[in-house]
């Protein structure tokens, strides 16, 4: 699958598939489940509960928020690959943190939700056509291709995997 053009998402997620360098999105994908696993290895159940600041949310809601914006991507992913051209909606995350309940989950858990999300990620975007790739709906209110999404959950998995090493895990 190749990167996708500017043009196919919103400029705001540049942020995202900037992060992903050239070359095989799967072995990204793939990769960043060990990545995830190795960063929170050693790290102690009550350090999930950290803030690196004031209204920051802890380490173990940052995780599930992960975990939701490759749920919200995958299903984008989904619909818009298989021809459907309903706009699909936004969604409020801190309202998805607020009622993750991640603080009274363990690391394990959040981590093998991750793993178990990704594989089946991985497998559905596989098992993409490359007329499917290019494919373009509307999420959020703006066009969006599948190639797009799947380099936003790659990229997004990796702006959060910096955060995680820079504040919450240094």
């Amino acid at each position: 699958m190749n990167r996708p053009q500017t043009d196919e998402y919103a400029q705001y997620y540049e942020k995202y598939i900037s992060l992903i360098p050239d070359g095989d999105l799967m072995r990204v994908l793939e990769e960043q489940i060990a990545e995830y696993n190795e960063l929170f290895e050693k790290v102690p159940e009550e350090s999930g509960t950290y803030r690196y600041d004031v209204g920051k949310w802890t380490c173990k809601e940052s995780l599930a928020h992960v975990i939701d914006v490759e749920r919200v991507f995958a299903y984008r992913l989904l619909r818009i690959s298989r021809g459907d051209e309903t706009p699909l909606e936004s969604f409020e995350q801190d309202d998805f943190v607020l009622h993750s309940n991640a603080n009274g989950r363990t690391f394990k858990d959040l981590l093998d939700e991750f793993a178990y999300l990704r594989r089946a990620d991985i497998s559905a975007i596989k098992g993409l056509s490359p007329e499917a790739s290019l494919r373009s709906g509307t999420a959020s209110g703006n066009r969006v291709s599948v190639r797009a999404l799947a380099y936003m959950m790659a990229g997004h998995a990796e702006h959060h995997k910096r955060i995680f090493a820079q504040n919450y895990l240094a």
